[in-house]
Parts: structure tokens; sequence; C-alpha cells
């Protein structure tokens, strides 16, 4: 058995002293509050859509009507990031996202919900989202010593992971208590939506105690559009960064369909209740908090480049197995590895783009990033589509099989995905 290196007890202690860092701390428990807000609601949501409709393919308009924002509206978002000091714009941006939910759940705790509102809500969300991440993520290396910029993104990652594992298990197991029983009960998710607006109300509040109010760009005469159009030929521009945006995009076609599809899975494939629900989803971020503190904690990994794309590939076969599952148990397990290695992929994506790109353009590139996973719908509707017609397994299957396809034609046929290390050691 391997020993315990030297280099891993630095890497751990990376993990304290960055979040020693008063203005990353309290920038990271907001961020924590938010992602509760959001895994929260993709149980409540997810479980009244389909509770609604019992439809997959309307689980799907609901996600699309949260993404679409994402590809309209993120490049405007890494442009307002380099513009507008990043406090004043993650502030508003959940003090909005707080007042919008109780308007929400008002609406869901007196019994008048139909499906178009869940569509105006993911909308609101999914463009609030969209001009106020870049902003978000573009603010972390601002606020941490460079040399703690990558443990930064695996505790930024961690905090995502962290809610996975709480919040799903919690807004189901309220919704369950709530109902008692009752399954079209609108109560429990009233409830749900409520405690949301909540921890909205305290990501906003944290964000006032950050003493940084981010960096602005000097003023100049370029237009927005001109901003936004230097961005992309950045990418264009830099192998390393153009792949490994292209291997951020496949993982949000073909993997997080099982996402969105999960509610009908354990409903019609499991036959499973909103506990069930929530312990797949807590099981995906038990695997995914694992995931990206082992990473955190691994010091100098070599051949990334490698690792990333075997993380897909795996990703992608697990997802094959969780369409074989029969049993609550065996999917709890295979949707476990999926939160593991999505968590590991995602965060050494995000940590590779930090160090590839200059300073002065994180927030558009953040932002162009973010774009890319606004393309989700194009694999989620198609293998909604199928889910519809068939089954959701099936559904799950084909997804998996075309996730791992497009990880290895790309390998072979573009040299930016096999570049996306190349240079790092000199910037490091």
């Amino acid at each position: 058995m391997a020993g315990f290196h030297s280099e891993d007890f630095l890497a751990a202690r990376d993990i304290f002293t960055a979040l020693q860092v008063r203005d990353f701390r309290w920038l990271w428990i907001g961020s924590l509050g938010s992602s509760f807000a959001m895994n929260m609601q993709i149980i409540a949501r997810g479980w009244l859509v389909y509770t609604l409709t019992s439809s997959a393919l309307d689980l799907a308009w609901v996600t699309l009507s949260f993404m679409v924002p994402q590809v309209a509206f993120s490049l405007w978002g890494g442009v307002m990031a380099d513009r507008i000091p990043k406090k004043r714009i993650i502030v508003l941006a959940q003090s909005m996202n707080c007042i919008a939910t109780i308007v929400f759940g008002l609406i869901i705790f007196t019994d008048r919900i139909e499906f178009w509102d869940f569509i105006w809500f993911g909308f609101f969300n999914g463009t609030v989202l969209a001009l106020s991440m870049p902003a978000r993520q573009a603010f972390v290396p601002e606020l941490i010593p460079e040399r703690l910029i990558f443990t930064a993104m695996a505790l930024t990652t961690t905090s995502w992971n962290l809610s996975r594992i709480v919040g799903p298990a919690f807004a189901g197991f309220m919704i369950a208590f709530v109902a008692a029983g009752d399954t079209s009960s609108t109560y429990g998710v009233g409830i749900v939506y409520f405690i949301i607006a909540s921890l909205y109300f305290v990501s906003a509040a944290t964000m006032l105690l950050v003493s940084a109010r981010g960096m602005v760009k000097e003023p100049d005469d370029k237009s927005a559009l001109t901003d936004v159009a230097d961005g992309l030929r950045y990418v264009w521009s830099n192998p390393p960064v153009f792949g490994l945006i292209l291997l951020s995009v496949v993982p949000f076609l073909f993997g997080m369909p099982l996402n969105t599809l999960l509610p009908a899975f354990n409903e019609d494939i499991l036959g499973g209740g909103p506990e069930d629900l929530g312990l797949l989803m807590s099981s995906m971020g038990v695997g995914a908090i694992i995931g990206s503190l082992m990473l955190a904690a691994m010091g100098e990994l070599r051949h990334k480049g490698a690792w990333l794309i075997a993380t897909c590939v795996g990703w992608g076969a697990f997802t094959i197995a969780v369409g074989w599952a029969q049993t609550i148990y065996f999917a709890a397990a295979m949707v476990g590895c999926i939160g593991w290695l999505s968590s590991w992929n995602m965060s050494l994506n995000r940590g590779l783009l930090q160090l590839q790109i200059d300073s002065h353009m994180r927030g558009r590139i953040m932002s162009i990033d973010m774009m890319s996973h606004g393309l989700m719908p194009l694999g989620v509707i198609p293998i909604s589509i199928i889910a519809e017609r068939y089954d959701v397994a099936t559904a799950l299957m084909v997804a998996g099989a075309a996730f791992v396809t497009a990880i290895l034609l790309m390998t072979v046929l573009s040299q930016s995905v096999r570049r996306v290390e190349e240079g790092l050691e000199v910037r490091v």
C-alpha cells in the first residue's frame, strides 16, 4: 500500500488555509447557501411537475426554461463581471431569487400552481443565474492567493456537492412528512419553497460581509458586444481553452439528462416515492463530495488531460449501468459512482481552465463556459423523447452510450482536446 506523501499533507493544509481567508470563506458560505437552495428546488420542482403531469417530456421543458437563459444571457453576465463590482452583482441576484421564490411558494401554498408557472419561474431563475454566476466564479481568484486557486476551485465544487447530499434528502423527506402520505398534496412542496427562499436570503446576507468589491476593468470605448467578441476570439485562438470547453459541453449534453429524468426513473422504473428520490440524489451527492475532496487533497496529479477524458468515459459507462438498474439500492450505488466521477471531472476541468486563462479574461471565459452548459437541452430533449416513446431506462442507456462515443471521437479527431495540458507547466 502506498504511503502518505508530504505533498498530500500540503494539499490538505491548503484546504484549511484557503478557508482561513476571510472574504473567500464568506463567499464560500454564500455559495453553499445558494447551492442548497438550487438542489432542494430540483427535488421539489421535479416531484411536483411529475405529480401534476406524469410526463418525462414536461420535466424536460421545465429544465429547458431554466437552461435557455444560460445560452442567451451568460455572455452578457461575463461582460457585467468585468465592468461592475462582482459583490454588487451577487448580492442583487440572490435578493431577487429570494423575492421570486417567496412569490412562487405562495402560488404553490395556495394551490393555484399550473404547469406554466414552472416555465416562467424557471426562466427567471435561469436568467438571474446566467447574469450572476460569471461574477461569482471570477471573484474567487481575486480573493485567494494564486497558489491556492486550484484548491479554491475544488472547495467551490465541494460546496455544491455537499448541498447535493443534504439538500435533496431534506427536501424529499420534508415533502413526504408534511404530505403525510398524500402524494397529490402541494402543501409540503410549498413549505420547501419557503425554506429555499430563506437560503437565498442567507446567501445575499453573507455576501455583505465580504469586504472586497471585485475588480473592474478600466473604462474604455469598447462596447459590450466588442467585449463579448474579444472573449470568443480568445477561446478560439487558445486550443487548450477550447478543448476544455468542449470537454465540459459533452457531459452536459449526455451526462446531465440523468438529473432531469431521475424523478421519472424513480417512479416509473423503480416504483419509488419522494424519500427514494431523495436517496438517489443524496447518493449522487455523497459520491460527488468524495470526488471533489479527493481531487483537492491529491496534490500534484499527473496526466490531468488523460484523467479528464477517462472520467468522462467512466461517467458515460455508469449512466448506462443506471439504465439497467432494477432496485433502488443498485441504482443508488451507480448514481453514487456517477457523482464521484462527475465531480472529479468538473473540478479537474474547472481547475485546468482557471490555470490556462489570463486573469483579465476570467469573467468572459467563465461566461462562455457557462453558456456552453446551457446547451444541455440539446441532449435532454431528444433523450426525453426516447423516454416518452420507450421508457426512461432505455433513454438513460442511450444517453450513456452517446456520451462515451462522443468523448472517444473527440479524443481521436480534436487536437484541442488532446492539448488541454499544453503549456500548463509554464503557467504554474
